[in-house]
């Protein structure tokens, strides 16, 4: 029963739904503060599983910060929980890291890839990410080599920000055509049409943004391109997020940030055992043939 207990914990289901499905299957409704207690058993299970050394290389990461609630000296306050996910050179996915960060600011992003860092994260060709504050200076000074790519759907989000809602539309088909060029030259060129078209349609800010953040954008294309679907967003790392946030939203304000920790790994490391993590993502044989050419 205990096992069965913590099972559900681990696969998502609200404490609220464990009590009710304890009340049907046994007769009995276990209390939450039951539930709690059996949930201490496996904390010290996700601390181990969080702290594990990092086996191997891993040619692309996927970063990004999902926001939470928690109480503090009676407010209910902001704290963020830090998630990497990472292809190996074998073409599974894995979580890397899981962690709480007071903030998605750059002393936050700093403690946390040095933690990557000392867990043995290497072999790292390509890191995918939104464009966080503090995140991209500390990219270049744990991993110089590695090249860093702007996930295009929070790029095109920053562009329409300065596009009448009614022209939303056009914009994006233009700027999506810059991403489906056959190569980052054609891209760029393609970029050049579109800022010149952005002025001529009086959006000189959107012209401003798209000319100056287009080439983060574009790192994508030194990769196979069999893997540009995958590399040029986030999404990977988008569709956990969702699931994380399905998960802790009927929680509403966690007791402290180690409890949001806790959920959000043991929620992932569920996750990590089906078919995402025990599924091959991508073939990476292009990958080495065009590490040895270089």
């Amino acid at each position: 029963m205990e096992e069965a207990l913590i099972e559900m914990y681990r696969a998502g289901v609200s404490v609220r739904r464990v009590e009710d499905i304890t009340q049907a299957l046994w007769g009995t409704r276990v209390s939450a503060s039951t539930v709690s207690d059996l949930n201490q058993k496996i904390y010290k299970q996700i601390e181990e599983w969080r702290q594990q050394p990092l086996v191997g290389d891993f040619p692309y990461v996927f970063l990004d910060g999902i926001w939470l609630k928690r109480s503090w000296g009676g407010e209910v306050k902001n704290v963020s929980v830090l998630v990497a996910i990472g292809v190996a050179q074998s073409g599974y996915r894995q979580i890397l890291a899981v962690s709480e960060g007071s903030k998605e600011d750059k002393a936050s992003w700093t403690e946390f890839l040095r933690g990557l860092k000392d867990r043995g994260l290497k072999g790292v060709d390509l890191f995918v990410s939104d464009k966080c504050f503090g995140l991209i200076d500390n990219l270049a000074d744990f991993y110089p080599e590695a090249k860093w790519q702007r996930c295009v759907v929070h790029f095109y989000r920053n562009v329409w920000t300065a596009v009448p809602t009614g022209k939303v539309r056009e914009v994006a088909a233009m700027l999506k055509a810059i991403h489906a060029q056959e190569d980052a030259q054609a891209a760029r060129q393609k970029a050049e049409q579109v800022v010149a078209k952005l002025r001529a349609m009086k959006l000189s800010k959107a012209a401003d943004i798209v000319e100056n953040g287009m080439d983060e954008t574009l790192s994508y294309y030194s990769f196979p391109s069999e893997h540009w679907r995958c590399l040029r967003t986030n999404n990977p790392l988008e569709r956990l997020m969702r699931e994380i946030r399905r998960r802790t939203r009927v929680v509403g304000a966690f007791p402290d940030g180690n409890s949001a920790l806790m959920l959000v790994a043991a929620r992932l490391r569920h996750v990590a055992s089906t078919k995402w993590g025990t599924k091959r993502y991508l073939q990476m044989n292009r990958l080495a043939e065009i590490v040895a050419i270089a």
